[in-house]
């Protein structure tokens, strides 16, 4: 492994669009660009990552931006980088995660392809490919309890995105339209949510209770009202299973005033996915915490759903696509026999 930068700079151009179709390199050609850490510019190249080499996909997403779910700082800038369609993380070399992370792709390890997406055929590899260092790097020093420490693209993430990228920084919503990652229709409403959602935590800070709009909470106006210990509910939901997601009032009365429910966030972007129905994709029983690297073994039940992925749009339209957990009381299942009728 030699290190290899092979960026653009930090700006939102990357040279792909959404929907562009993407070579990933061999195995051989990527290794070659990571440092001895197995990283480049501090991203992770992940073994879960290997099955896609040689594949052609698609842009889900130009990755210029995300979320910072470790220090919620708001938003981080990404350079060179970008999402590909069916890309996610299966978590089999770390501990089992059910996460599924949309995986990040540094630019230096595609090729534009002139195909269709699919498998490419690719010359066979001169020499055999070392992938120890990239095993050794999904684990840390471990735990003082014995338990094991991970380290994956979602533990690391502000290391490979140092650099904040406030509201005041118009060139993002450039490059969001540029890149095909939003409309400008998309992209004005995302900053009006957050324009909106500023001045109701400055409400908080500085008006009377009384002069507050809607309480000062955030767009979506989510209100946990329960006091004591949150309610829980057991469907034994099983993949493929049609599932109804509640309504807003309904879930509201699941959540505390942290809009948690046995300490599971339910976020204000969700709330417009209330009432649709989905299929149960599968039952998440164990997930990494982004901010320790802990494996952590869920208590009460929770489900991802299919098609459904986090908007964005009250984090300024970040592309990075989490499937949100649902606890299986913010569910209810829908009579299958009776939606065939109709």
């Amino acid at each position: 492994m030699t290190g290899h930068t092979g960026h653009t700079g930090h700006t939102g151009h990357t040279g792909y669009r959404v929907g562009d179709v993407v070579e990933v390199l061999g195995a051989e050609e990527i290794l070659a660009t990571l440092d001895e850490n197995g990283e480049l510019d501090g991203m992770p190249f992940m073994p879960e990552m290997l099955r896609f080499c040689g594949q052609r996909l698609t842009v889900a997403k130009v990755a210029h931006k995300l979320c910072d779910t470790i220090e919620r700082t708001g938003l981080r800038h990404l350079p060179d980088a970008v999402h590909l369609t069916g890309s996610r993380c299966d978590g089999s070399a770390h501990g089992g995660c059910q996460t599924a992370c949309l995986l990040y792709w540094k630019t230096a390890w595609l090729q534009k392809a002139d195909g269709p997406a699919g498998d490419a055929p690719r010359p066979p590899a001169r020499r055999a490919v070392d992938v120890e260092v990239l095993t050794e790097r999904t684990r840390g020093e471990p735990f003082p309890d014995g338990s094991p420490r991970y380290a994956c693209q979602a533990t690391e993430i502000l290391r490979a995105a140092p650099g904040r990228l406030p509201l005041k920084d118009l060139r993002q919503f450039t490059w969001d339209v540029r890149s095909g990652n939003n409309t400008v229709a998309e992209t004005v409403r995302g900053v009006l949510i957050a324009l909106f959602d500023k001045y109701q935590s400055l409400s908080v800070r500085v008006l009377p209770s009384r002069l507050r709009l809607r309480g000062g909470r955030p767009w979506g106006f989510l209100r946990g009202r329960v006091t004591g210990p949150t309610p829980v509910a057991e469907l034994g939901l099983k993949p493929g299973e049609l599932v109804r997601i509640r309504s807003k009032r309904e879930i509201e009365l699941t959540l505390n005033e942290r809009l948690q429910n046995r300490g599971m966030g339910f976020e204000d972007g969700l709330t417009g996915f209330c009432g649709r129905t989905a299929r149960v994709a599968g039952r998440v029983e164990r997930c990494i915490d982004e901010t320790t690297g802990r494996m952590l073994e869920m208590k009460t039940p929770s489900v991802v759903l299919e098609d459904i992925v986090c908007p964005g749009t009250h984090s300024l339209n970040c592309p990075r696509g989490h499937l949100p957990f649902w606890r299986e009381i913010w569910l209810e299942r829908v009579d299958q026999t009776s939606q065939t009728r109709e």
